[in-house]
């Protein structure tokens, strides 16, 4: 392609990305004038909360901080004069530029595409690239000299933002039913653990939500902690990978793995940069965390055993995992082996009483990574194994668990949240009450309520992300969250109250905003889900009663904060939102719109993912109900499913054709005996 091509093409985001680096800013307005005379407004404040400066720390940001734009007093000073820094022109060019190049790759195309043409190109090793490009980075940072801090927040923002770059290669390809950019190596062949790491339009989403949110919550730290930059830059990155790795993974091992590793570097950010009772909400998150990782790795070896006996080679790959049909006390017991785990992840009732103190006690950049991304591993994880591994299980305990998504979720998250005087436990808890809503179209099981969960994951990302940014704001210039210290700030700050109040429509969902279409999706997908039986239109009132709570208590702490006379005199001279500020806002902010605005390319690229889960699930879930028994495991044909998701699974020898007698050989020889078609009608009647 020429240049002239490539103009041609892509003119919009050229143009756009003109606009934003050239974007006026108005003069300073009252309180900046003063901001000399108020160094609390500052969005360093000398002494933070959370700690005091290290022995290098001062002395670099003032000496060599400035070249970033977010260490020199002066060159903020500067922007608050003058308007934007050369390098945050340069950043709100970049995100105009980029946010329209990601809406033009994702509009749909005036034909579909062929399946046969889904791999053209797939580079294999991309998966790889996003997964060791920050842990790689987490490993250089160790080696940079710890008083070089522009060198080393520098570092780490290019890191991320070339990860995001990269990630939006995986927008090139269709996403048709099964895996793409599958990456298969042999790791401990005589375990069965291989690496395996693939992405389909379900998972799509949630990775470049990972690789957009990072950057920012980066950014946005970068602005307010000034001690140990060096160990925040490793935890940043190896969080990053350890999050993707997560995300891509279908060897459970691997998986595992990955699940583990997240949750060290998010204890240690609670832990160094956390607030007053930091020490507890880290210990917190780990001792419950921890707790269902122990059951999901009994779980795991149980599963993996079970399926040597019936074929006599070892495996961890959920591909092959998915075939096995354990006995009715055993695959219940795994099932909750699992989701427990996830459970405590999401989190859901009665496991969700670490999620505020985490979320209060954590640095800004550690509650915007453990809401837009780390709480979205346990929906994932929940629909990718839990509902896929086993499915019997899943099925029949639909109606409960949707029961508690709302009353546990959806209902007490809200009330719990109107209560609060702290804003940012409030946001804590309107996390538990939106994550009900996802919950609960995955209980549900229609394409509607799967693809609307899917959404709300992203949505919830974007949305709760932009809101911990935002109380980051006000804390760095007031060190407090309590509401009842503010009110009447819209005098003083529009603009934060105007950026507020739009991410609070989008956290209520209100048509036009992101919120809106992922709620509306599920709540549907609830009313006509055969799984919820009866219940149905109950749980769907339930649902529909949270939307009415959650516009309560956000609109009321938007009443309590912006509006009402200008009472406390600590708040007359409060500065309004600074470049630097409005810069990590600004692609949040454009997002609600763009996936409010134009839902449909983003449920276009998850559409056959999810209609093949949804299938698959009918399917299997009867036939495991159909066959499973009180003493052996069974084994699937491989006919059971699509030939698509069986892509890449391992390739077992002679022992599948003549498992073990002990471990159920004789009926497994009868079901593969029998026509798939038969297997298939059966299932979805005993769905039923």
């Amino acid at each position: 392609m020429s240049a002239l091509d490539l103009v041609t093409h892509y003119w919009p985001a050229l143009a756009a990305g003109v606009v934003g680096a050239l974007l006026p800013r108005g003069g300073a307005h009252g309180a900046d004038a003063d901001h000399d005379d108020h160094p609390a407004s500052h969005d360093h404040a000398v002494h933070d909360a959370h700690g005091g400066h290290d022995a290098h720390g001062g002395q670099d940001d003032h000496a060599g901080g400035h070249g970033h734009g977010h260490g020199d007093a002066h060159a903020h000073a500067h922007a608050h004069a003058g308007g934007y820094t050369s390098w945050q022109r340069f950043g709100l060019g970049l995100i105009a530029a980029l946010t329209v190049l990601g809406v033009q790759w994702l509009w749909p195309s005036g034909a579909a595409p062929e399946a046969a043409d889904a791999a053209a190109g797939e580079w294999s090793s991309l998966l790889n690239v996003l997964i060791g490009l920050p842990l790689v980075g987490a490993a250089a940072v160790l080696f940079m000299p710890r008083q070089m801090l522009s060198l080393l927040r520098g570092f780490t923002l290019a890191v991320l933002v070339a990860g995001f770059a990269a990630s939006l290669w995986l927008l090139s390809v269709p996403m048709t039913a099964g895996w793409h950019f599958q990456s298969i190596k042999e790791w401990i062949p005589s375990l069965g653990i291989r690496w395996h790491v693939a992405i389909d339009g379900i998972s799509l989403w949630l990775v470049l939500l990972t690789t957009f949110i990072a950057p920012i919550a980066a950014y946005a730290s970068f602005g307010s902690i000034k001690t140990r930059i060096k160990e925040l830059c490793f935890c940043l990155l190896f969080l990053q990978g350890a999050m993707l790795g997560a995300f891509v993974a279908l060897d459970l091992f691997l998986f595992f793995l990955f699940w583990e590793l997240m949750l060290v570097p998010m204890f240690v950010m609670i832990g160094i940069w956390g607030g007053v009772e930091k020490i507890k909400a880290a210990i917190k998150l780990f001792v419950y965390t921890m707790a269902g990782s122990m059951l999901m790795l009994a779980g795991i070896v149980y599963l993996v055993w079970a399926h040597q006996k019936l074929t006599g080679a070892y495996t961890f790959d959920y591909l092959a995992l998915s075939r096995v049909v354990l006995p009715r006390g055993a695959q219940m017991l795994c099932y909750w082996a699992f989701s427990i785990a996830f459970f405590i992840k999401v989190p859901m009732w009665p496991v969700h009483t670490w999620l505020p103190d985490a979320h209060v006690q954590a640095p800004t950049g550690g509650s915007v990574i453990l809401a837009a991304v780390m709480l979205k591993i346990g929906t994932y994880a929940y629909l990718r194994f839990s509902m896929g591994l086993f499915p019997g299980p899943a099925s029949s305990l639909a109606a409960n668990l949707a029961g508690v998504a709302i009353l546990g979720g959806v209902i007490y998250g809200a009330l719990v949240a109107w209560k609060q005087s702290d804003v940012k436990r409030l946001v804590a808890y309107s996390s538990v009450a939106h994550l009900g809503y996802v919950m609960l179209g995955l209980f549900g099981v229609t394409p509607s309520g799967i693809q609307g969960a899917v959404l709300q994951m992203v949505n919830h990302g974007v949305s709760t992300g932009a809101l911990f940014l935002l109380v980051g704001v006000i804390y760095d210039r007031r060190h407090t969250r309590q509401v009842s210290e503010f009110g009447g700030l819209a005098k003083v700050m529009p603009v934060y109250a105007t950026l507020f109040l739009i991410v609070t429509f989008a956290s209520v969902g209100v048509p036009g905003t992101n919120g809106f279409i992922g709620e509306f999706m599920v709540i549907t997908g609830t009313y006509v889900s055969e799984r919820l039986g009866t219940f149905s239109g109950l749980h769907t009132v339930g649902a529909s009663a949270g939307v009415i709570l959650a516009a309560v208590y956000m609109l009321s702490v938007v009443q309590k904060m912006f509006f009402g006379p200008l009472s406390n005199p600590k708040n007359r001279h409060l500065p309004d939102v600074t470049p630097r500020e409005g810069l990590a806002l600004a692609p949040l902010i454009l997002m609600i719109f763009v996936i409010g605005l134009f839902p449909a390319i983003f449920l276009d690229r998850m559409k056959e993912s999810v209609l093949s889960t949804y299938n698959q699930f009918k399917v299997v879930s009867g036939q495991a109900i159909l066959f499973a028994d009180e003493r052996n495991a069974k084994l699937l044909p491989t006919d059971t499913f699509p030939p698509a998701f069986l892509k890449g699974a391992p390739e077992l020898g002679a022992g599948e054709a003549a498992p073990e007698a002990g471990a159920g050989g004789d009926e497994e020889a009868r079901i593969e005996r029998r026509p798939a078609g038969e297997l298939a009608a059966r299932g979805q009647e005993a769905a039923r």
